[in-house]
């Protein structure tokens, strides 16, 4: 197929396919006329590469999962380099996690504070 047709049934623009072409992410073949010609296995690895990007993964990150599709798997997901990866993601969620509820406790802190504060402030200004 052709990269238009390819970018309909992907849902993407023939930029982004070039772009991800440009990385060695998806690979085509020239035809005689030079347009670029994509097999229909390109598509599930375009999809892997969309679905891999909307969840915060960068290109480099993508690669061990593209490796696995070209090697035979019905998912990028099942070989080590790509187990490897989305430990490794995890744990940089999970501490994204951590810093977030550390920030979150201290607000919460200083939100109490300030209406205590305030409380204790406008009891003084209304006393006789």
């Amino acid at each position: 197929m052709r990269i238009g047709e390819l970018a309909q049934r992907a849902g993407t623009s023939t930029r982004t396919l070039r772009y991800y072409e440009q990385h060695g992410l998806i690979r085509s073949r020239r035809a005689t006329n030079g347009y670029r010609a994509f097999d229909e296995a390109e598509l599930r690895v375009v999809h892997e590469i969309r679905s891999l990007l909307a969840v915060g993964f960068d290109l480099d990150d993508i690669r061990p999962f593209v490796a696995c599709l070209r090697a035979g798997h019905a998912t990028g997901d099942v070989c080590p380099d790509s187990v490897a990866v989305l430990r490794r993601k995890l744990a940089e969620v999970d501490a994204c996690r951590d810093r977030l509820d550390a920030v979150r406790e201290q607000l919460h802190h200083q939100l109490t504070e300030a209406i205590a504060h305030r409380e204790r402030t406008c009891l003084r200004r209304t006393a006789p």
